[in-house]
């Protein structure tokens, strides 16, 4: 079956960082965009950064752009999100999604198929 498990998430200080790896299994990774979202209580789940199956291609919410990177590695079956200049408002539960096939746009809950159990970012000094 297909599973999606977050790692990585923690307390930083603002201007800090941390970096969120998501390992995947059950299907077959490289053929999957990927993306990350997050929830802050009483909100919409949130998409925040996506890449395509290969790596190649890269979207990112306005709001972590040039703080955020997502990356992958297909070997490994993760989907590694580098968190920098972190903000107190990127506190989160931050969850990785496997992207549907059949969907054409990246930023809703319902482009995706499957979610993993989260990992909690919370961003304080």
């Amino acid at each position: 079956q297909v599973q999606l498990v977050e790692s990585g998430g923690g307390l930083a200080q603002p201007g800090g960082s941390l970096r969120l790896s998501c390992a995947a299994s059950g299907f077959t990774f490289s053929n999957y965009d990927m993306s990350w979202a997050r929830l802050v209580p009483g909100k919409r789940l949130e998409w925040v950064a996506g890449i395509g199956a290969n790596g190649s291609d890269t979207y990112y919410k306005d709001s972590v752009a040039g703080r955020f990177t997502i990356s992958r590695d297909n070997a490994k079956n993760e989907v590694n999100l580098q968190m920098n200049i972190l903000e107190p408002e990127d506190t989160a539960l931050y969850y990785c999604g496997r992207r549907n096939p059949r969907s054409s746009t990246w930023s809703g809950v319902y482009d995706y198929d499957y979610w993993g159990q989260g990992t909690q970012v919370t961003v304080s000094s």
